[in-house]
């Protein structure tokens, strides 16, 4: 989710790109200073001084911002952008190589390659919840792949903006990498500009005004979006391991995570026993008053605070629901008896709450999820593999982990991407650079003389063989 709500499409009037960050950077872009292996792998290290040396830095600002215990601000910010950077970095050189393919009998003799090419000048608009990785990871991909680029960190998080606002220009080349802070002003005038790619995290709604701005210009987007993300439990499930690693999924940074399950759909014959392991499993990672605990985040700031409570009235609350709105706290909660078209079943929850809704069968389950937008990610617990077959035949998602959650954001070697509602495109791992490159099609051929056959005069002889070749 993002707060740009109240962004409006760039109007038509406007004739062509305006002048700003892009034309500047596709100057320095078209020196070809950012193309070399070196200088990419300059600004990797560079990228990786930064996320060493001002550790403690990030720390303070994520904390002041959402309260962020350090386990979770290291792991899930600096921590995923460095292990990022170092597959990158690790493997780059080879990234870069002219990938060699099969050539067609037509075109023999010859050889065919693919060349990556960077694509020139990129956006990158962050989200608040993660607000250093979601600048920094994209980044890393669009540096990999010999790009320029402009951060636009997320308001939303003030401290977390300011920081990279500081320091990524002492740290990295500034004719290539620039950061612009502001809030909707600024950002619908940075959609004005021309770009040769434009990266977005956050919801659907901004996430449609970024495509309708692109499409001026005809730019290519990543679309990063969230959604209702389902957790099936089947009653093959083991309870008291479904319980825990839910709640710590649903839970980290207080919910407000894009891949945070929304809500669980149980079978029925298993609905009280999940229930009352997840009650206990809240007590086990936070205690009786998690408000007191050093592990448990703080919502954002108080118009999500008072966006999360209103989805609270006349809820059946089976553990938490308490709130503080000047500590920006809401307890780790619970729902039960929850109905299709409750409003906590309406929008992305983006928050400490998870309904728990009963249903009779698997099937029934899919049937539920596939009466919605697809969502970012699905979760499935249960030992049958049967029901694994079912649930991942039967439904579309961006990403699946089966027996726990979101944990496949961090294997690099998957794309993590949404599909259909929840976004377009896939970084992540060699993803990344290939997010932000251009697949060059390029045949060599010899200097030999060409065979008579596709030139005129044709003849009926000559496309028999024509036929036989393709």
């Amino acid at each position: 989710m993002s707060e740009l709500q109240l962004i409006s499409p760039p109007t038509d009037s406007l004739d062509g790109p305006t002048e700003g960050h892009a034309d500047a950077l596709r100057a320095y872009f078209e020196t070809g200073a950012t193309k070399p292996l070196s200088w990419r792998l300059s600004q990797l290290d560079a990228l990786e001084h930064f996320l060493m040396e001002r550790e403690q830095d990030i720390e303070d600002a994520l904390r002041a911002d959402l309260r962020k215990p350090p386990t979770e601000a290291f792991t899930s910010e600096a921590g995923i952008a460095l292990s990022e950077l170092r597959l990158t970095r690790r493997k780059l050189a080879s990234w870069m190589k002219p990938e060699r393919v099969r050539t067609s009998k037509i075109a023999m003799p010859g050889r065919s390659y693919i060349y990556r090419e960077p694509l020139g000048v990129a956006l990158i608009i962050g989200a608040w919840n993660y607000p250093l990785h979601l600048v920094l990871v994209p980044l890393i991909g669009a540096i990999a792949a010999g790009n320029c680029a402009v951060l636009k960190p997320s308001e939303v998080a003030p401290n977390v903006s300011a920081l990279i606002a500081k320091w990524i220009p002492k740290y990295l080349d500034r004719k290539a990498v620039q950061v612009v802070e502001g809030s909707v002003p600024e950002t619908t005038a940075l959609l004005q500009e021309k770009w040769d790619h434009i990266f977005y995290t956050g919801n659907g709604t901004v996430g449609r005004i970024v495509m309708a701005a692109a499409a001026r210009h005809l730019t290519p987007v990543t679309l990063e979006l969230g959604g209702k993300s389902p957790c099936i439990v089947d009653e093959s499930a083991d309870l008291n391991m479904a319980a825990q690693r839910i709640v710590f999924g649903k839970f980290f940074n207080a919910g407000q995570t894009c891949v945070a399950p929304d809500y669980v759909l149980v079978h029925d014959h298993v609905h009280d026993a999940l229930v009352n392991r997840m009650s206990s499993a809240i007590r086990e990672f936070y205690g009786d008053d998690p408000k007191q605990s050093p592990d448990f985040a703080r919502i954002v700031n108080e118009r999500h605070h008072a966006r999360l409570t209103r989805l609270l009235d006349d809820a059946d609350v089976v553990t938490g629901g308490e709130n503080d709105v000047s500590d920006r706290y809401i307890a780790p909660t619970i729902l039960k008896n929850v109905k299709e078209d409750d409003a906590v079943m309406q929008e992305e929850i983006f928050g400490p709450i998870l309904p728990v809704i009963s249903v009779p069968s698997v099937d029934s389950a899919i049937a539920f999820v596939n009466r919605r937008p697809k969502p970012l990610a699905l979760y499935l617990f249960g030992r049958d593999k049967d029901v694994h077959d079912r649930v991942l035949a039967g439904t579309s998602a961006g990403g699946t982990t089966i027996n726990h959650i979101w944990l496949h954001l961090g294997v690099d070697q998957l794309p993590f991407g949404g599909v259909g509602e929840s976004g377009m495109g896939a970084y992540h791992g060699r993803l990344s650079f290939e997010t932000f490159s251009h697949r060059r099609a390029v045949l060599k051929k010899p200097l030999l003389p060409d065979p008579p056959l596709l030139f005129p005069p044709y003849s009926a002889r000559k496309l028999r063989w024509i036929k036989r070749l393709l």
